[in-house]
């Protein structure tokens, strides 16, 4: 019986950017959700319970520290693994993330290997 594929939930508000990694991961067989905003993001986690999410920090309307803080209110989402994407390469923005059971922070620009060796390591834990 062959495997499912690993479901993958990308909460990123830049367009290029969500399909260049949709398109890096469906290449590597994953499943590939985008949302474009942390609302959406929430919803849809809730909904189809992603194995990983690859979540942006700085976002309008929601940033990513407070759809993480839902997602790990929530009993539903709780124990999805959450890998950040951002731009912010801070002291206090990795502490934020750490805080909040965060399972990995990857500063963007990002190398596609080096996202699908994180991803390989967070699935396999």
């Amino acid at each position: 019986m062959p495997m499912s594929k690993k479901k993958i939930l990308v909460i990123d508000d830049e367009e290029d950017f969500s399909f260049f990694i949709r398109k890096n991961l469906q290449r590597s067989n994953y499943e590939v959700i985008v949302a474009a905003n942390g609302d959406d993001g929430i919803r849809i986690a809730r909904a189809s319970l992603p194995d990983l999410i690859l979540l942006d920090v700085m976002m309008p309307g929601l940033n990513g520290f407070q759809v993480l803080r839902k997602l790990k209110e929530d009993l539903r989402t709780y124990a999805i693994p959450v890998v950040m994407l951002t731009g912010k390469d801070d002291d206090e923005s990795r502490a934020k993330a750490a805080q909040l059971k965060d399972a990995d922070y990857i500063v963007k620009p990002i190398e596609i290997e080096e996202l699908h060796k994180r991803i390989a390591e967070v699935l396999t834990k």
